[in-house]
């Protein structure tokens, strides 16, 4: 796999690639081709080099006696970051770091799978960060990412579509899914939105009124 495409837009989305399961490298390729900026999470450095992708950022607490001035030379010119704050994820550092240098928007992968509560927080997270970055989180079976209050966008019939609150989400509207809502509620763990469809070729329009609501856009 080539490293990441040369042309540097900060209005196109950095990529981070966290340390949880790893994607397919077609769809790695894919959000590699046109991103300005990578930031890899510290302890997955070694399974990124495998892929031969250039890196700008190694983000992390580098606990575990990590030494990341080891990749400098390799991977020059390489920023480390060391950011030893124990109270936020290595995710929500890498997101704050983005923020920092005026990223709009940001694609992240290897953020899912393998640990359950790795792969909770790093979804949750996003809420924090409503006003302040786009994010999309990616992985082989599911596109994630957090509704703004009124969303539009056009879909192929029978696209499955899983609406899942962060809480509790209010004053719920769909058009164009197979269970419509109609200013209802969801919450979590009591009334989820999952596996909903695209009704018709067309715009799906969702609105919430409160609350968090994620979006996946999912395939089997």
């Amino acid at each position: 796999m080539s490293s990441h495409h040369i042309v540097r837009d900060d209005q196109e989305p950095a990529l981070i690639i966290a340390n949880g399961a790893e994607c397919h490298p077609e769809l790695l390729g894919q959000l590699l081709e046109w991103s300005p900026w990578v930031v890899v999470l510290d302890s997955a450095i070694e399974r990124v080099l495998q892929y031969n992708i250039k890196v700008d950022v190694l983000l992390g607490d580098f606990d575990r006696d990590f030494d990341p001035n080891v990749y400098l030379e390799s991977q020059f010119p390489l920023e480390i970051v060391h950011a030893p704050d124990q109270n936020k994820t290595d995710l929500e550092k890498a997101f704050d770091y983005l923020i920092e240098k005026g990223f709009p928007a940001v694609n992240v992968v290897w953020a899912t799978g393998k640990r359950a509560d790795h792969t909770m927080i790093n979804l949750t997270t996003l809420a924090t960060y409503r006003d302040q970055l786009k994010v999309v989180i990616h992985d082989d079976h599911s596109k994630v990412h957090l509704l703004p209050r009124s969303f539009k966008k056009w879909y192929p019939a029978g696209t499955k579509l899983s609406l899942i609150p962060l809480g509790l989400a209010e004053g719920i509207t769909t058009q164009n899914l197979q269970y419509p809502l109609n200013n209802d509620s969801l919450q979590l763990g009591y009334r989820n939105g999952n596996s909903n469809a695209v009704l018709q070729d067309g715009l799906v329009c969702i609105e919430h009124e409160r609350g968090d609501l994620l979006l996946m856009e999912c395939v089997d």
